[in-house]
Formats: structure tokens, sequence, C-alpha cells
């Protein structure tokens, strides 16, 4: 398949840290614009299912944002698409933002299952314990979910990759000990894998980037289906 985006940065649909970090990790330009849409699951869905609506909603939230003229995104939103547009070299914001322009726009959504119930990102410190409490000593799955937008086509391509989670029994002692790490913050499940989170962990079954938040393989055959080579 033609590598059409190769010299293209990727439009990232998140503020996440990590997985800034793996784009990073593989050498892949992109440009950060979180989507900011509301993440509650909606009713009715398959968790898998929710975390492909969701990772779909964020991509195309940030498609439809770029639609709009420059003044009706807000302010913040359009220093920060001047600053890397800029950064990266590239044609002007103008013509970037164009629903025509042939960029691709990836995002992505992880969520937590226990027993079908869904752990999104916890609100506050208490709500990060009792999620904890009730995966402490547990079986759980953990799924992300990703979305591939082509501007150019109108097409979207979404898929998912799961693992399964084991927690070790966790005394409230060390509940509260990961608790004041403040790892919890803006995690699905309230712990991160990647962190002092696997101290919580005693095995897991399946695609471990799943529960970091980007399964890497999977990602990059994903990429390699619609157009973009990696290394390219």
């Amino acid at each position: 398949m033609e590598t059409a985006f190769a010299q293209q940065p990727i439009i990232l649909a998140s503020g996440s840290p990590r997985r800034q970090e793996s784009f990073r990790l593989l050498g892949l330009p992109f440009i950060c614009f979180p989507a900011n849409v509301d993440e509650t699951p909606p009713p009715d869905m398959s968790p898998r299912h929710v975390a492909e609506h969701l990772a779909v909603r964020k991509v195309m939230a940030v498609a439809d944002k770029l639609g709009m003229r420059n003044k009706e995104l807000e302010t913040e939103d359009c220093i920060s698409l001047v600053d890397q547009v800029t950064a990266h070299g590239l044609q002007t914001t103008a013509q970037f933002l164009s629903p025509h322009s042939s960029f691709l726009i990836f995002g992505a959504d992880t969520i937590v299952v226990l027993e079908n119930e869904i752990f999104g990102k916890p609100l506050n410190r208490s709500e990060a314990g009792k999620m904890l409490n009730r995966l402490a000593g547990c079986r759980h799955e953990v799924i992300t979910a990703m979305a591939l937008h082509n501007r150019e086509t109108g097409k979207t391509d979404s898929r998912s990759a799961s693992c399964e989670v084991f927690f070790g029994p966790l005394a409230e002692a060390e509940i509260e000990w990961y608790l004041n790490t403040g790892e919890w913050e803006g995690a699905a499940g309230a712990y991160r894998l990647q962190e002092r989170g696997a101290c919580l962990i005693s095995s897991i079954n399946g695609s471990p980037g799943a529960v970091v938040g980007l399964p890497l393989r999977d990602f990059f055959v994903m990429l390699k289906d619609n157009g973009y080579q990696c290394g390219a």
C-alpha cells in the first residue's frame, strides 16, 4: 500500500502523556489536539463497543473542530495549533484546518471492566479508593480501543485490544500508599501499570499495551493498513 501520509504528522486527539511518549518512541510526528469529550459510557453497549464508541467520538470531535473557521475555535486551541503547525514546518494553519486536508486523526480510549461493570477515570480520591478495593484480589479486563480517521476520505477505522489483569490482595495500608502517589488521577481503574501501579498486579494475560493505553503492535498494524508506514 502507498504511504501517502508518511511525511505528515498525525493529529493526536489526546492529551495523554503516555500516548505522546508512544508516538515519540515510534518516531511518529504528531500534533496534539485533545478532544475533551464527555466520556460517559453509553447505555446498553458491551464494554468493547463502549471503548470503540468513545475512541471514534474523540476523533470525530476533533475532525468537527478542525472543520470550523479559526475564529470559531477556542483561542487556546488556535494558539496551540499555530505553534505546532509552525514547528512542523507545515502549510498555513488555514490550509491545515481545511476539511479536505489529507491528515489522519488518531484517538484512543481505555476502560477497565470488572464483572461487566466499566471503571473509567475516578473523579476523586474517594472514588479511586473504592475502585482499588473492588479490584483487589480479583481478575479484570482492560480494553483499549483505537480509532483512525482519514480527513480526506472521511473513513474511520476502529479496532481494539484487551488484556486480563490479576490484582494481588491489597491491605488498606497498601491502597492508601498507592492513593498517596497520585497516580490514580486520570487513570482508568485508578492505577497505572507502567508506573508504581505494577506493585498491585500479580500477573497479566494479553496485550500489556492495552493496559498502558496504546497497544503498539495493533497500532503499528493499523497505521500500515491505512497507508502510513512507520519509518518511511
